[in-house]
């Protein structure tokens, strides 16, 4: 028995505060600032708004981030990034011009890509082998806490000393991240293998599974295989659901009868069921693979999209709110789960990365189409419609690449 604790432990946490703490202040804090912004600068909504639809630069930057990471590894390409964001926002604390928030912004977004799920779904696969599915729900449950936490962390920071400090004060936070990212994070199977029998070692974390992760399928023999194509048509149709129908939720529900206020806990609502999908479909996936848990969390997202566009009462909406965010939360674990299962882990970043970069197509076409579709007919219906048949065709994908998975060595067996 080697003595200490087992350091996938301390990785696992400093992962799931970097997701958090990333897309927490880059994503769901950005409307804080969006007042103040006004007021200094008397930009309107629509120009501070073209900001973040920067954030396909996240989509254009991951197969980069995925190639250096199966290069490089995680420690070195999630250091880099947070180091990018950080200079984004300290330098977004200076601006006095829109094109420099445009420019600006877009370093933030340049970085993200290599802190979120690209190094998330190597690091859990490799150190917790036999439990991947249960942590990769924990630590991508970092992406849910961080909505949660800095929105009002953030709006304290402006009320106190205005919006530049708060830009500032993030960007020293994603300074300090990068030093405790250096400090703890490695990925390498040997420092695995190192770890074997230390206190709080998981169940299934042997050495075996550690040599192991030097397995699995190059970029070229997986995009030759139709499972490939498949799950990248069904992540890329799934985020229709995030970039046309969720970033809508708000303006919909006060449509529908909602008061401002009951809006606002309907996307508190989203978010905790979404935290919870995490956690709970990264276990299932255990159990019955990620693309079939994949299959099941599509299908709660058709379902609670039904209810709520077809709202007879607020009874119904609530529970539509309910099970579309409890099927929206799932993607963020079982994206690079399936991947993981399907291709093996010693080309996970460049093929995550590859796919990642179809999602460009659903992050600039969501908020377009639903955005020309309400300006047309008052409404969201139709577009949320054609989100649903989108994410019946996003569910069929799933299913058929579960079907067709190649037969290669697992490269994380179960414990």
């Amino acid at each position: 028995m080697g003595t200490g604790i087992y350091r996938g432990w301390p990785i696992a946490a400093v992962t799931f505060l970097s997701l958090g703490a990333v897309l927490g202040t880059a994503q769901f804090a950005f409307g804080v600032f969006i007042l103040p912004l006004e007021d200094q600068f008397g930009w309107t909504r629509t120009q501070i708004n073209v900001s973040m639809s920067l954030g396909v630069l996240t989509g254009v930057m991951a197969p980069i981030a995925g190639r250096s990471m199966d290069r490089f590894g995680a420690r070195w390409v999630m250091a880099i990034g947070l180091g990018v964001v950080a200079l984004g926002f300290l330098l977004r604390a200076t601006m006095h011009d829109l094109w420099q928030f445009y420019l600006f912004s877009a370093i933030v977004f340049a970085g993200t890509s290599g802190v979120t799920n690209l190094p998330a779904g190597r690091l859990v696969t490799l150190w917790f082998a036999g439990k991947r599915g249960r942590m990769m729900g924990f630590v991508t449950a970092g992406n849910n806490f961080g909505a949660m936490v800095s929105v009002p962390l953030v709006a304290g920071l402006i009320a106190a000393a205005g919006w530049r400090a708060g830009f500032g004060y993030i960007g020293a936070m994603m300074a300090m991240l990068m030093v405790l990212v250096v400090i703890v994070i490695r990925d390498r199977p040997e420092d695995v293998e190192k770890e074997i029998g230390k206190r709080w070692t998981p169940a299934g974390a042997t050495a075996h599974a550690a040599r192991a992760a030097r397995e699995g399928l190059t970029t070229r023999e997986a995009s030759k295989l139709w499972a490939f194509w498949l799950i990248m048509i069904g992540m890329t149709l799934q985020q229709f659901a995030r970039t046309a129908v969720a970033s809508q939720l708000v303006p919909h529900l006060e449509q529908t009868g909602f008061s401002t206020g009951e809006a606002a806990a309907a996307v508190s609502t989203v978010a905790f069921f979404a935290m919870s999908s995490k956690i709970i479909f990264g276990r299932v996936s255990e159990s019955i693979t990620a693309l079939y848990a994949y299959v099941i969390i599509v299908a709660l997202q058709i379902a609670g999209l039904l209810m709520l566009i077809y709202t007879p009462n607020q009874a119904i909406a609530w529970g539509g709110l309910m099970v579309f965010g409890l099927g929206m939360g799932g993607v963020g674990a079982l994206g690079p789960l399936a991947i993981a299962e399907t291709f093996g882990l010693r080309n996970l970043g460049s093929i995550m990365g590859l796919m990642s970069f179809a999602v460009i197509i659903p992050t600039v076409v969501g908020p377009i189409m639903s955005g020309q579709v309400f300006d047309r007919t008052g409404e969201y219906e139709i577009a949320f419609l054609v989100t649903s048949a989108l994410l019946a065709v996003s569910m069929a994908s799933f299913f058929f690449a579960g079907y067709l998975k190649p037969r290669i060595k697992d490269v994380a067996p179960t414990g």
